[in-house]
C-alpha cells in the first residue's frame, strides 16, 4: 500500500487515474491550503479524514507531508456498471456484497473464496470499511487480480438498484432460516456484515432471504470470512447440482 505525501503530489495523484482509497488532511486546511485537493477528492468521491496536528504529525512522522497525504489502492475497483454489464445475459449471476468487513486479512480470505467460487463480483462500501490494501492484498494470495471488485457510496442503494434490475438479496444473520432450508437459484446477491455489528438493520430488513448456518457446538458464531465460504457453496451446490 503506497501512501504519497506532499500537497502538490497529492493533486496530481488525484487528477490522475489512479485508485485513491483516501485522503488525509491536516484539519483546518480543507478550507485554506489544501481547498484543491479537498474539493477534488469530494468530486470524486473519495473519503477524507481530517486529522489534528499533533496526531498527523506522528502518523506521517519524519515526512515533508505539508497537511496532505493519500493512500494508493493495491488494486483498481471497477465501477459496478461495467460488472453488470458484463455478466448481462448470464442465467446463474452471484454477487458478493460485503457491508462493513474491516479487518484486512478477512476481506483478503473472503475474496480469495469468492474468486474461488466463481463469484461474478465484490460490493465493497468506501466508509467505515477496510479499503483494498497491500495487507488485504496479500491475505487475498493474488485473488483481487482475478476477480472485479466494485466500491459504492451506499450499500443499500445499491442493493435497491440491484434489486430492481431482477436480482435477489440474501443475508446472512444469526436469525435467519437455515441456508440449507431455502432455494436459492438465478441471480443472488449474497450479503455479509461484520462479525461484530452485522449488516445493518435496514439492509437486514429489506432483504428478501435471511439465513443461517446451524450451530452445534457452544460457540454461536463463526469468522466471518469461514462462514462465507460455507454460504457461497451451499448456493453453487444448488445452482450447479440439484
Amino acid at each position: 500500500m503506497d501512501k504519497i505525501y506532499g500537497r502538490k503530489p497529492v493533486l496530481e495523484i488525484l487528477k490522475s487515474d489512479k485508485t485513491v482509497n483516501k485522503v488525509y488532511l491536516l484539519k483546518g486546511t480543507e478550507n485554506g491550503g489544501c481547498r484543491e485537493i479537498a474539493g477534488l477528492a469530494k468530486k470524486k468521491n473519495i473519503p477524507v479524514q481530517l486529522i489534528e496536528k499533533n496526531a498527523f504529525d506522528k502518523l506521517f512522522f519524519e515526512k515533508n507531508h505539508q497537511g496532505a497525504a493519500l493512500e494508493l489502492s493495491s488494486a483498481d475497483y471497477l465501477d459496478l456498471e461495467v460488472v453488470l454489464e458484463n455478466i448481462e445475459g448470464k442465467e446463474n449471476k452471484l454477487l458478493l456484497v460485503l457491508a462493513g468487513i474491516e479487518d484486512p486479512h478477512n476481506l483478503g480470505a473472503i475474496i480469495r473464496t469468492a474468486e474461488a467460487a466463481g463469484v461474478d463480483g465484490v460490493i465493497i462500501p468506501k466508509r467505515r470499511a477496510v479499503p483494498l490494501t497491500e495487507g488485504v492484498a496479500r491475505a487475498s494470495a493474488g485473488a483481487i487480480g482475478h476477480i472485479p471488485v466494485s466500491r459504492v457510496g451506499n450499500i443499500k442503494q445499491t442493493l435497491d438498484l440491484l434489486k430492481e434490475r431482477g436480482y435477489w438479496t440474501v443475508v446472512a444473520i444469526p436469525e435467519g432460516e437455515t441456508i440449507y432450508s431455502q432455494k436459492l437459484n438465478g441471480a443472488i446477491v449474497l450479503i455479509i456484515g461484520s462479525e461484530e455489528k452485522g449488516p445493518g438493520k435496514l439492509i437486514e430488513e429489506s432483504s428478501d432471504y435471511k439465513v443461517s448456518l446451524p450451530m452445534y457446538g457452544k460457540i454461536n458464531s463463526l469468522n466471518a470470512s469461514v462462514a462465507t465460504g460455507i454460504v457461497l457453496y451451499e448456493i453453487i451446490r444448488q445452482r450447479d447440482f440439484s
